[in-house]
């Protein structure tokens, strides 16, 4: 663990309607992977003019969401940005006081949806240049449960947990030196009541 908040709750509209953009919450994702990083190795990796990725980094800062970081090289001209905290976490019960905050989460959940949504289409474009052992690990189910809510709630816990195990797990390895065959992976998983 790093010290930092994790899963900081965002509560404020403000803070949704920053991060709630599709270019911010791609430098936010690549800043998450890479720790640590600039505005020109996001505009890299993005594919946007640096001086846009600045003015992006700056709101994602304002907002608190990021903040700067100390400089990793002597080049002064540069600033180094990282997350301000370890994850966010967005819920349905703080934006639902007026119709324009359910609105703001509800626009906001279906970007990050997509978002989510093009990762894995793009993994299955690519699937053929993973190889055999990453094909083999990598997996998409789709389970019909019969809960409660509080059943719902409770097994939404145990696998945030069980997520946050493995990542304490891999970030120690990595510290360790332990780096060999280590790739980012994506968990995504929607839990939701529906009816047919």
């Amino acid at each position: 663990m790093t010290g930092k908040e994790r899963d900081r709750r965002i509560t404020d509209l403000g803070t949704l309607k920053a991060l709630a953009h599709p270019l911010r919450m791609n430098l936010l994702r690549g800043l998450t992977i890479a720790r640590v990083a600039t505005a020109s190795q996001l505009a890299e990796q993005v594919d946007e003019a640096v001086s846009l990725v600045s003015y992006h980094l700056r709101k994602l800062a304002e907002s608190g969401l990021i903040e700067e970081a100390e400089p990793r090289s002597a080049d002064g001209r540069e600033r180094w940005w990282q997350p301000a905290s370890d994850g966010v976490s967005i819920r349905d019960e703080d934006f639902r006081d007026a119709p324009e905050q359910a609105a703001a989460y509800t626009a906001a959940s279906r970007l990050f949806f997509e978002q989510r949504a093009d990762m894995y289409r793009r993994f299955l474009d690519e699937r053929s240049h993973w190889g055999e052992e990453w094909n083999s690990a990598a997996d998409a189910t789709e389970s019909s449960l019969r809960l409660t809510a509080d059943e719902l709630a409770e097994l939404n816990r145990e696998i945030i947990a069980l997520l946050r195990r493995y990542d304490e797990h891999g970030r120690a390895a990595e510290a360790a030196g332990d780096s060999e065959g280590r790739e980012n992976v994506a968990v995504h998983t929607y839990t939701f009541p529906f009816r047919v």
